[in-house]
């Protein structure tokens, strides 16, 4: 079959690779019938995540159909329709029984595309079917399925759910990437006073704008501010990190009021500051987190009742074939609009990012 195989850091290719087979008898293997790419996958091509292993085929979210299942395989057969979890989980550990599959202690947790091939492929092996994929209803499309694999229960759980919105809020996002935007409609299901974005990219902004976001500010225009004018100078309830920088962070627990809650959902490369010397008197929480995706089963049913507008956020399709290709207009997206990419099932070429 083909992937895309990693070869250490600057060096990729879509190129043959073996089959997956059966190791365990809780195995299942998916034919992929659609795939997308993550800002984490372009953090592991910069060599941002040493643990994947040259030779390893990248990606962890997909849709596609059971072609084999092992033995113990009990909740899915071959000819289903599938969504592949970014997370896996052996559902028998400490973690698991808890709902923290993130964390699986059983061989679970992120792995992958991280520490086996991944799902970047025409064929990926799924460890513990029976909780890491989910049967899909015709009432939900390829595009919107494959986008609840990652980043709609990243931004729920780890942004929304951990930042505790409430109905009445002021939230804050800061970053208005795939992640930002769909904490940007996840977070509307509570109810909040008002949604401002934060970020550089006008496209982005605009973007934010038509998912729900009530105001949205330039990054490089005093953010801090604007928020300062919103609240009467008190500071939003909520502030959602959703970019992964130093500055971005240390600028999310300025922006939070007394009794706040700043959730970090970005992926961090470099120490960001953590100023107790202004926060330690303003009984402000601070959350991090690795999505579990319990919420997955919740956000399929409400995307098959059209409650979430998963498909905005993809404005590029590719066949499998041009994964070269893909990668490309989504590491350039400050140039191409990009948001999210999905490769397979029925192609859209390029579409401008003002499609959202």
């Amino acid at each position: 079959m083909k992937g895309y195989v990693f070869h250490g850091p600057g060096q990729s290719a879509w190129e043959d690779t073996p089959d997956p087979e059966l190791k365990e008898p809780t195995d299942a293997i998916v034919r992929v019938d659609a795939v997308t790419i993550c800002g984490t996958d372009l953090h592991i091509l910069k060599g941002d995540v040493p643990e994947v292993r040259p030779g390893t085929v990248l990606g962890h979210e997909a849709v596609g159909e059971i072609v084999e299942v092992g033995t113990d395989v009990r909740t899915v057969r071959p000819g289903d329709r599938v969504l592949v979890s970014c997370i896996t989980a052996c559902g028998r550990c400490r973690y698991c029984r808890e709902g923290v599959y993130g964390q699986c202690l059983g061989g679970g947790g992120w792995i992958l595309g991280h520490l086996i091939n991944g799902t970047q492929a025409e064929y990926v092996r799924v460890p513990y079917a029976d909780l890491s994929v989910h049967p899909l209803s015709g009432a939900v499309t390829d595009e919107d399925a494959v986008l609840l694999a990652d980043i709609f229960p990243t931004a729920y759980e780890v942004g929304v759910l951990n930042g505790r919105v409430r109905p009445g809020d002021t939230v804050v996002v800061v970053g208005a990437g795939p992640v930002g935007l769909a904490a940007v409609a996840t977070a509307r299901l509570f109810a909040p006073e008002r949604i401002v974005v934060v970020d550089l990219a006008t496209a982005r902004l605009e973007a934010a704008r038509k998912l729900g976001a009530e105001a949205v500010a330039d990054a490089r225009e005093d953010p801090e501010q604007l928020v300062a004018d919103l609240t009467g100078g008190l500071g939003a309830d909520v502030v959602i990190e959703a970019v992964g920088v130093p500055e971005t962070f240390e600028m999310c627990t300025r922006m939070v009021r007394p009794g706040g809650h700043v959730a970090n959902v970005g992926v961090h490369g470099r120490p960001a500051i953590l100023h107790l010397e202004d926060l330690w008197t303003k009984n402000v929480t601070v959350t991090t987190g690795l999505v579990d995706t319990r919420s997955t089963p919740t956000l399929l049913r409400m995307t098959a009742a059209g409650r979430l507008p998963t498909g905005q956020l993809v404005t590029h399709t590719f066949p499998l074939e041009r994964m070269e290709e893909a990668y490309e207009v989504f590491s350039a997206a400050a140039d191409t609009g990009a948001l999210k990419v999905v490769l397979g099932g029925p192609q859209r070429e390029v579409v401008a990012a003002d499609a959202v």
